[in-house]
């Protein structure tokens, strides 16, 4: 599965389950829409954390890697350990 519709079901499962995944655009500000609130946000990181091994701690955390499903994805890709990358 690749990365946008990963997150895009993530997102649509946890926060939206009214929403079908392919009605969410990858780019759509999920902050400014609501979709995604100062906890929804905690929720997506402790997800990165768990599924993608991605040790948020030691990584310099920007609001912006978390408005859009692109911007997760983008995020995911860029900080994943190699190791765990063929999901």
């Amino acid at each position: 599965m690749d990365r946008t519709k990963e997150v895009t079901a993530f997102i649509c499962a946890e926060f939206a389950p009214d929403i079908p995944e392919a009605s969410l655009p990858a780019d759509y500000d999920l902050v400014a829409g609501g979709v995604v609130d100062s906890l929804g946000l905690l929720k997506i990181i402790a997800w990165l954390e768990s599924a993608h091994g991605v040790a948020v701690e030691e990584i310099e955390l920007d609001p912006d890697s978390f408005r859009t499903v692109t911007a997760i994805a983008s995020f995911i890709e860029a900080v994943e350990p190699a190791g765990s990358r063929a999901r």
